[in-house]
């Protein structure tokens, strides 16, 4: 929409589209012979009603997907520029071209039930569990000897912003104290996360870049530490893309299972900063330092069956089936002792404890200095720049 409306008509277009809902059920066909996909396409129309508010760009792209099987390509003249929904909704069915109707139809099921599953996060954790109160960029619930922590900012790829990294520890505190066996990371949408917000970038406290660099060398510190010092076991469900922190604090975790569209990208070099997350140590010991180097160094994104392969993950599973599988491994993972799990766990990392922590406070420290180094400072006003032509 930047590409043909201004800041103002923006603005304007997205308080009509919060009101503007999503695409309606068309009436119900009379013929009772309807074919499996007609059956999901309707099943799926009605999984959209009762969503909660998945975004505009997301409404945009169900609604597409809805005409072009009941109508066909869009054929219909351009809206004028000032006609800022309809043109919005023009756009998204013209990018659509000559799709099939077929097609349309099960991207249109797969996006709608891919949306119902994120949208009641409570189910990924199993009938009856209850979420806590109290995040406002989180979910977090805890079921069958199970905590989730579900990354909660969708429209925003879940990047980490500076309340997340608090309440992402906050909930990791509560979850190591509590009664339950198994402590689960992972992301409600298309991304697992897509690292650290870099709109923080633009709020600079009074002593300018030197205290910032230090309060966030400072909170990365002990955000790391958290996932340390973790005493019960902690798996990643990684379901999509994921960047930055998101990669790194995997080498962290106990046990990282993946989707098949997930993908593994830390971007440290081209922004002029360095590895975190104790990645600089993990990394190379999980996949031997010439593809550590490939990823941290020269920041080469690696598929799930790369990261796979890399032994960052454990196992790979197809998209449409990965919550139903590893949510199965994990409750029977939940029924196995509780302390004995706990007791292994001391036992495979409590001689990594006290070098990680070294590892964690000399990769904050070094950060400082690349924050404040001319190509970090490059790299953000290109980002900025970036974004203000938005």
């Amino acid at each position: 929409m930047a590409q043909w409306t201004g800041r103002a008509a923006r603005r304007l277009c997205a308080s009509f589209l919060q009101v503007w809902g999503l695409p309606g059920c068309p009436p119900r066909p009379n013929s009772r012979t309807m074919s499996t996909s007609e059956k999901d396409f309707e099943n799926a129309q009605s999984q959209v009603k009762h969503l909660e508010d998945p975004g505009n760009e997301v409404k945009l792209k169900l609604y597409a997907l809805h005409k072009q099987p009941t109508e066909g390509p869009c054929n219909v003249p351009k809206p004028g520029v000032f006609d800022v929904i309809h043109r919005a909704k023009w756009d998204a069915r013209d990018a659509l071209g000559s799709l099939p109707k077929e097609t349309a139809r099960r991207s249109y099921v797969h996006l709608a039930s891919s949306l119902s599953a994120s949208s009641d996060p409570s189910r990924l954790a199993g009938p009856g569990a209850a979420n806590r109160a109290g995040y406002e960029t989180l979910v977090v619930t805890s079921e069958g000897g199970i905590s989730q922590i579900m990354f909660n900012r969708p429209a925003k790829k879940n990047a980490m912003n500076l309340q997340m990294y608090n309440e992402i520890m906050l909930a990791l505190d509560a979850a190591s104290k509590d009664d339950t066996v198994i402590t689960v990371l992972t992301g409600n949408g298309d991304y697992f996360s897509s690292g650290n917000d870099l709109t923080n970038a633009t709020e600079m406290p009074p002593g300018g870049l030197e205290e910032k660099a230090n309060n966030n060398s400072n909170l990365l510190r002990k955000f790391v530490s958290c996932f340390i010092d973790f005493p019960k076991p902690l798996v990643a469900l990684v379901n999509g893309p994921a960047l930055g922190i998101a990669v790194t604090i995997l080498g962290l975790c106990d046990v990282a299972y993946a989707s098949d569209k997930a993908t593994f990208h830390t971007p440290f070099t081209s922004l002029g900063l360095s590895p975190e997350g104790c990645s600089s140590y993990t990394f190379p010991k999980i996949m031997g330092l010439a593809k550590a180097a490939e990823v941290l160094v020269f920041g080469k994104t690696l598929t799930a069956g790369e990261a796979y392969a890399a032994g960052l993950v454990a196992e790979v599973f197809p998209d449409s089936t990965f919550q139903k599988e590893v949510w199965t491994r994990l409750q029977a993972y939940a029924k196995l002792p509780k302390n004995a799990m706990r007791t292994s766990k001391q036992l495979l990392r409590s001689l990594e404890k006290e070098r990680l922590h070294a590892v964690n406070a000399e990769e904050c420290e070094l950060m400082i200095s690349r924050v404040q180094s001319d190509e970090c400072k490059n790299a953000f006003a290109n980002f900025l720049s970036r974004k203000a032509k938005l």
